[in-house]
């Protein structure tokens, strides 16, 4: 998504299709949804990302009205939501499981809904047509769901939740059942397909790659409650806490003291016997405040010798090596016993390593390297 150009949260004018206004659920004594407040815009692909148990579901089955909030309202193109059945709202859901009709062609399992409609026959004909180019499925209309693979399952589900033109559509970890190849494959095909209809998607996952592919924006959550709403570079290179860096990616977290020095940098006192590190940040720390410094393993440059104009520089052995083909990630422990990740690209072939377990490495970062969070 070319977010260059689409960025309606960012216009005060625009008015969002859904929002959710304070909107609490419980069930019994269990809060789910925690007086939780958000606009998700026409068009966007939305993201509701975070562990099991977090609350996602439960706000797509408040959206696609399986339930119905304890307190607070849901809009829908500026109307109330609350009590109005699922059949009969602009909304379609797409289930992990892909609930297929196994008796069912693929051209019947698209035509479905429209049919229940009482469509007439040339409509639902053209609709079932325009589906079928859209997911690429033209050569399968007459096979069943079990003559099928799964990823093609997967888009059959997709052109019947689309086939009535909702406004909005969510996906319940559609691709969880996919294995990783197909599954990358299957994300930019989401994308496409949502970019060339132009709905509203808003998919819950708990996978932060894909999350981070397929989305617009992403709402990160834990435990009924919004952590951070922000497009994905914005989750990635500036997490508001240390709960959503330790969430998105691989980061390492080094606690300390602050002291300011100088404008908008600090001194962070964080081990006995280790130089302080520096860092910047637009949010003020007091002297002696607790911090975390959050940086990413691309962020941290490793070498034989202490780089000579390294503001920060942390010297330690190499404990462990992860050879992921395109990337390298050192361990390495520092004397205090911390383990810091730093990592390198593989831009040509290995022969031999540059660095080996136990070998003695220098670390270094910038002073702009990390976000400095508040404990």
């Amino acid at each position: 998504m070319n977010s260059t150009k689409f960025a309606p949260w960012a216009d005060p004018e625009a008015k969002p299709l859904i929002r959710f206004q304070n909107v609490t659920k419980r069930f019994g004594t269990f809060t789910a949804i925690d007086n939780l407040s958000l606009d998700i815009y026409e068009r966007e692909f939305f993201a509701l990302l975070g562990p099991s148990g977090c609350g996602k579901t439960t706000m797509m089955r408040m959206l696609g009205g399986f339930e119905n909030p304890t307190e607070g309202r849901i809009e829908l193109a500026g109307k109330d939501i609350s009590g109005v059945p699922p059949n009969k709202r602009a909304v379609n859901m797409m289930f992990q499981s892909y609930a297929l009709f196994p008796h069912l062609t693929v051209w019947d399992n698209i035509a479905f809904g429209l049919r229940r409609d009482s469509k007439p026959k040339p409509e639902i004909e053209a609709r079932v047509a325009e589906m079928l180019k859209l997911t690429r499925l033209e050569k399968f209309a007459k096979r069943k769901p079990h003559q099928i693979s799964g990823g093609q399952r997967q888009r059959v589900a997709l052109a019947r939740s689309l086939a009535k033109a909702p406004k909005l559509l969510l996906l319940d970890e559609p691709l969880g059942a996919l294995d990783k190849k197909l599954r990358q494959d299957t994300q930019f095909e989401l994308m496409d397909i949502q970019e060339k209809t132009g709905t509203t998607f808003v998919i819950v996952t708990h996978d932060q790659e894909e999350a981070m592919t397929v989305a617009s924006r992403v709402a990160v959550m834990d435990e009924g409650r919004l952590m951070q709403v922000a497009t994905p570079d914005r989750i990635y290179e500036s997490p508001n806490s240390i709960y959503v860096a330790d969430f998105i990616g691989e980061v390492n977290i080094i606690e300390g003291t602050a002291t300011p020095d100088g404008e908008e940098t600090y001194r962070i006192d964080w081990a006995d016997g280790q130089e302080p590190i520096r860092a910047t940040s637009a949010r003020s720390f007091a002297t002696g405040e607790k911090c975390a410094l959050a940086i990413r393993p691309e962020k941290v440059t490793i070498s034989a010798d202490r780089p000579a104009e390294a503001v920060n520089a942390v010297q330690g052995k190499v404990l462990d090596i992860a050879y992921l083909g395109n990337i390298s990630t050192y361990h390495v422990e520092l004397p205090s016993g911390t383990v810091i990740k730093a990592q390198t690209a593989n831009t040509r072939r290995i022969s031999r390593r540059s660095f080996t377990w136990d070998d003695p490495v220098w670390l270094s970062w910038t002073v702009t390297g990390g976000v400095l969070l508040a404990e």
